[in-house]
């Protein structure tokens, strides 16, 4: 039997009740205001960024299928970023009071949360790795493999060459926790030393083997460039 999540009506349904659109450069909410609607993107891309003192840090750059701004699920809650409009933007839009509602309307909707959240937890624990090498370098080349790994999961088969990802310096930027200027210097670098090919806003890996080669010479040197300074941490 046919439920309401089969087929294209169940995204029709939820765009003709909560569907809201928004121009490129519009702001959704912003930091510290209270959480009011989760979004969940049907087409564009949205930036998510935090500002800290006089610099913003960006966090990740949603596009269609994610889910923003969830801590207006919990009631009372406060922004902790700011969302701001890549591109046009169609969105359904949902407060804590409704949010059950589609879930129990539209179980895939849970479905696709729950694989999000689940996501979210495996780019948490790869953060935490990637934040811990000193090196620029290191930093992208790490954040690279662990994509094109994730995409090779996908793709239930692929052997690793020519591996192309859809992500840009902008998306690296928050991933890797670097600013987008240093971000597209180590992918000049990359690309120079023939590791990947840039296509728009797409990177390339030409060889995964040969960038997992390049990453465990940087995390060796890592490890080296660490040694003086718990030396030094031990004789303090």
């Amino acid at each position: 039997m046919a439920t309401p999540a089969d087929g294209p009506s169940d995204r029709d349904h939820l765009l003709s009740r909560f569907g809201r659109s928004f121009a490129a450069g519009a702001v959704l909410f912003r930091d510290g205001e209270p959480a009011d609607f989760a979004y969940l993107l049907q087409s564009g891309r949205v930036r998510l960024f935090k500002q800290v003192g006089a610099m913003e840090r960006s966090l990740r750059v949603a596009r269609a299928g994610d889910l923003f701004g969830e801590s207006a699920l919990e009631p009372g809650a406060m922004r902790r970023s700011t969302a701001v409009t890549l591109d046009e933007v169609t969105a359904v839009a949902v407060d804590h009071a409704t949010f059950d509602d589609v879930l129990t309307m539209h179980p895939s909707v849970g479905s696709s949360v729950l694989q999000q959240l689940l996501s979210r937890l495996r780019d948490a624990e790869d953060q935490i790795e990637i934040l811990m090498m000193r090196d620029h370098q290191s930093k992208v080349v790490v954040a690279l493999t662990k994509l094109v790994q994730r995409e090779m999961a996908l793709s239930d088969g692929s052997n690793g060459s020519d591996i192309s990802l859809q992500v840009s310096p902008l998306e690296l930027a928050a991933r890797v926790g670097l600013d987008v200027e240093a971000v597209k210097r180590v992918v000049a670098q990359l690309r120079e030393g023939g590791y990947v090919r840039i296509q728009n806003e797409r990177v390339e890996v030409t060889d995964l083997e040969t960038l997992r080669e390049l990453y465990s010479l940087l995390s060796l040197k890592d490890q080296l460039r660490g040694s003086p300074e718990r030396e030094r941490g031990r004789s303090a």
